[in-house]
């Protein structure tokens, strides 16, 4: 795919947004390679996300966010411009299932996944030898029950060395405390093995099976200082019967949990994933 620079925006609605992105691109001799848009009548927002062709602009990327920030302001966006030639940097944090970790480092490895991994990070030490023969390190920052501060500001560390631009959890199976969290929103993505907000917390396989269901599934969503309650960014399920015990339910619903996190970070990879409050707006 050829060099793209991938404007995101979301703002209140009025007449002219449209008109008024495109005319700024065209006016430059940009070529748009794609384009999606939405709003959302309920709160009045709009939401837009296009592709501009790098090599029909005369800017560098610097200078075209310098050049759009007067359309910006005028009509109040949020708003970023990417380049996806740029790979995102994912810090990956796992604790002792390898199955989601594995995927990604799979999907890294075949190129499906287009970013950088600069480490791994894990409160045991059983998955160093499966993320070493990818080349990447393999930090074990144990965790003491009595007092994790010290694990989570050594993770914090970690995060700012390697400059995360996203941090996922890979079945990372500790609660980040709320300061983390809000040092970065919305960069932070978990992966939850229940289709929230049904069954959050503890074993959810578990209660669902005691509840008789016949579908389970799984969440990705970012993390905030709300536990399993962060803007989802998608799910998925697969049918079950009378018949699954819940370790049946544990196999099955691995296969989902790896397929939704990986879609998740793909499409954050992309950004095609745009906040507003406590949902999302893909376009995928």
């Amino acid at each position: 795919m050829d060099r793209r620079y991938r404007l995101v925006l979301s703002c209140p609605d009025r007449v002219g947004i449209v008109s008024m992105v495109s005319n700024f691109i065209s006016s430059h001799g940009g070529s748009i390679a794609d384009a999606n848009q939405h709003t959302d009548p309920g709160c009045n927002y709009f939401f837009m996300r296009v592709e501009i062709s790098a090599a029909t602009l005369p800017f560098s990327l610097d200078a075209l966010k310098e050049a759009f920030r007067p359309i910006a302001q005028s009509f109040n966006m949020e708003w970023d411009i990417t380049d996806s030639a740029k790979p995102k940097r994912v810090v990956l944090m796992a604790s002792r299932e390898s199955h989601c970790l594995a995927d990604l480092l799979y999907r890294f490895h075949s190129e499906e996944l287009f970013c950088e991994i600069p480490c791994v990070i894990s409160n045991h030490d059983k998955l160093r030898s499966m993320v070493e023969w990818h080349g990447i390190p393999y930090h074990h920052v144990p965790v003491d029950p009595a007092d994790k501060q010290p694990h989570f500001d050594k993770i914090e560390q970690l995060i700012a060395e390697y400059q995360a631009d996203v941090v996922v959890l890979a079945r990372y199976m500790q609660i980040l405390p709320p300061a983390l969290c809000e040092h970065f929103p919305h960069r932070i993505i978990n992966i939850h093995h229940s289709f929230l907000p049904s069954f959050a917390g503890a074993k959810p396989y578990h209660q669902a099976h005691e509840r008789g269901v016949k579908l389970i599934g799984a969440t990705c969503h970012y993390v905030t200082e709300d536990l399993d309650a962060g803007p989802i960014i998608d799910q998925d399920v697969t049918r079950i019967s009378h018949r699954d015990h819940p370790e049946d339910m544990v196999r099955l619903g691995r296969d989902v949990e790896k397929s939704v996190l990986a879609r998740g970070l793909r499409w954050h990879l992309e950004d095609r994933v745009l906040v507003h409050g406590n949902k999302t707006v893909v376009f995928a």
